[in-house]
């Protein structure tokens, strides 16, 4: 289809979803004086109604949603060396996380023994970004905070405001996504070789022709538990989020017109109003039929549904407590939970969380426990919000093959979008879960490029080098060390420390970036040291050539980062940065005897610490750690030393 064709094509359809790619349409206002307008561009008059815009982008991969998962893709996609473009229909990236919603970045933060297992890598990056540069813990600001780390990215080209909303295909392939710019009225064309669609609702992947599927599954399919004895349509719907202030003083609040009534005496117990200061995740509304169509009616319920609650807290008599607050902010943009889930080549169940199924192509992981939200939201009034239906003791791994289409060769996806039955997704939604999922695609995307295959073949024949690269840039994947044959560190002949409380420095070469859980408590991988002021020392006993040390610090992957609204320090979160993060240090190699600087730092603000020099001739390097942001000690898990 040409492209002045698919915009006039589909300029009537998109109404329906609230996008209007009109091009040029102008109404002739009766009695204007002219038809014609002056066009400096040509140096005369055109017609009104030939209004247009138009640009074309052409990149390697093209990442389709700006959501965290999308932020990942597109990350490790650029940093892996191919040229990106993100894309996002909003004028903030963060999707659910952003200040538009305000959703709690979650992930494994819900384990059974109330341990975090912290997911590393990208996300845990912005997340350090934050509380760096956000310590007031301001939504708005955190939207600037991921603009500022995203468009920080070489290779990468991030577009805003601008809706993904139809496909060219050249075979089975896509070959060209076509968007409309909003604020620009500019259609923009995007050509690229492989695409990642982490939009969450999936319009490029269902237009391309990708299979999927909605709503629950029957029990028998999948030999699944929780899921109904008969498959139906139901989805888990979105929630409309507010939170409120004390003022200080008596606050009166009158109920607008479109407030839809609480009915407080037939509501669930489990529909508690005590956490009024930020909102209720529970005021949400599912569907059983078309939950993409049918989200601009439920947009409007759960605007009256949430102002239903705060009136009958403040005016009912029975809630005293809130006598002194009032509204401070209510979303206007509910977040979503689910709608289309695409078909890979394995499709994730329940039964591959519970029983902590390995899989070989292993790329991410999750732990959240299987929180299947009620069908009917708030207009079931009667049931349970949600049904925490299992909690898991230790995470579970999601395979590569979950990742990419079964039937479009150059797609894949990552978020609450991907190949998983209903069951699964109660769990793998999670916003910290699907940041995994989008590194790893992002990863796999730019191999692609990059070897001149597809993301199938990377399965067949590349897995073990995705999981590598995913590894050597702090990803983590459970019950798989690294086994980088490039990495010299794991090669030397000896390895010690100046001082040691805990582990061993021989450790920092075992594989594992971090201390893993097991039935009987943690296998030890770290070196930690006595005091601040320590090295480590690495020998070989033949001269190497070197030009990279990488080093992966602690930042505590047991204690939560993430920025909460009601601003939580305690065991399980931190509000501030971890206090366990190397600060300063330097790193030093033995050059015909000699000692010989080769990078320092003394504003570290990441866990992955990576120093680049000129390449040399070593047969020894030290590591000389001299302060964090706040322990006595210093912990190291992994260090990484390579020619190139």
């Amino acid at each position: 289809m040409k492209r002045r064709d698919f915009f006039t094509k589909t300029a009537k359809s998109t109404l329906g979803l609230g996008l209007i790619p009109i091009i040029g349409s102008a109404t002739n206002i009766e009695g204007s004086s002219s038809d014609f307008i002056y066009d400096d561009k040509i140096g005369g008059k055109r017609k009104r109604n030939t209004i247009h815009r138009h640009k074309d982008i052409k990149v390697d991969v093209a990442v389709i949603g700006g959501g965290i998962a999308g932020i990942c893709a597109a990350v490790s996609a650029a940093r892996n060396g191919v040229k990106v473009v993100l894309v996002q229909d909003r004028p903030v990236l963060g999707g659910n996380a952003s200040s538009e919603i305000r959703v709690h970045l979650n992930g494994v933060t819900h384990l059974k023994d109330h341990m975090a297992e912290r997911e590393t890598g990208v996300v845990e990056e912005l997340l350090l970004h934050n509380r760096f540069h956000n310590p007031q813990e301001s939504y708005p600001v955190w939207d600037h905070i991921l603009y500022d780390y995203v468009t920080s990215i070489p290779n990468l080209e991030v577009i805003l405001n601008t809706s993904a909303i139809d496909v060219a295909m050249k075979k089975d392939k896509i070959k060209s996504v076509f968007c409309w710019q909003l604020t620009t009225e500019t259609e923009i064309t995007i050509n690229a070789g492989i695409f990642i669609d982490c939009s969450g609702d999936g319009l490029v992947a269902a237009s391309a022709g990708a299979k999927f599927r909605t709503g629950r599954e029957a029990s028998s399919e999948f030999n699944e538990k929780y899921a109904p004895k008969k498959a139906d349509g139901w989805q888990m719907g979105a929630t409309l989020l507010l939170s409120t202030k004390d003022m200080g003083k008596p606050m009166p609040f009158e109920a607008p017109n479109f407030t839809i009534p609480y009915d407080a005496e037939r509501a669930n117990k489990e529909r508690k109003l005590k956490f009024f200061k930020d909102g209720f995740w529970w005021v949400e509304v599912g569907s059983e039929h078309d939950i993409i169509g049918e989200f601009e009616d439920n947009r409007k319920k759960l605007m009256g549904y949430a102002y239903g609650v705060w009136d009958y807290m403040k005016n009912s008599g029975k809630h005293p407590e809130v006598e002194n607050y009032a509204l401070d902010w209510v979303g206007s943009l509910p977040g979503k939970r689910e709608s289309r889930r695409f078909i890979g080549d394995f499709i994730l169940s329940e039964k591959d969380l519970t029983t902590y199924k390995h899989f070989d192509d292993a790329v991410a992981y999750g732990g959240w426990s299987l929180d299947e939200h009620n069908p009917g939201g708030i207009e079931n009034i009667e049931e349970r919000p949600s049904f925490f239906h299992e909690r898991f003791k230790k995470v579970y791994e999601i395979p590569y093959r979950c990742l990419y289409s079964k039937n479009i060769p150059n797609l894949l996806f990552a978020g609450r979008n991907i190949s998983q039955t209903h069951i699964s997704l109660s769990s793998t939604r999670l916003m910290g879960t699907c940041s995994l999922m989008g590194q790893a695609v992002g990863t796999a995307a730019a191999m692609c490029i990059n070897k001149g295959v597809e993301p199938r073949t990377i399965y067949k024949k590349y897995i073990h080098n995705l999981q590598e690269q995913l590894l050597r840039d702090d990803a983590y994947i459970p019950n798989r060390p690294a086994k980088d044959t490039n990495d010299l560190a794991p090669k030397a002949n000896a390895i010690f420390a100046s001082s040691t409380v805990s582990g061993n420095a021989n450790l920092l070469v075992d594989g594992y970036s971090r201390d893993v859980k097991t039935d009987q408590g943690y296998d030890i991988h770290h070196w930690e040291s006595d005091g601040q002021s320590a090295h480590v020392q690495l020998e070989w006993e033949s001269l190497i050539l070197l030009s990279k040390i990488e080093i992966k610090c602690d930042t505590n992957v047991h204690r939560n980062i993430l920025m909460r609204k009601d601003s939580k320090n305690d065991t399980r979160f931190t509000n501030t940065v971890p206090v366990e993060l190397l600060k300063s240090l330097d790193v030093e190699g033995r050059v015909n005897g000699k000692w010989v600087k080769l990078g320092g730092l003394d504003k570290n603000r990441k866990r992955l610490i990576k120093f680049n020099f000129d390449k040399i001739q070593t047969t020894a390097i030290r590591i000389n750690v001299k302060e964090t942001y706040g322990s006595k000690n210093v912990r190291l898990y992994e260090v990484r030393c390579y020619e190139s």
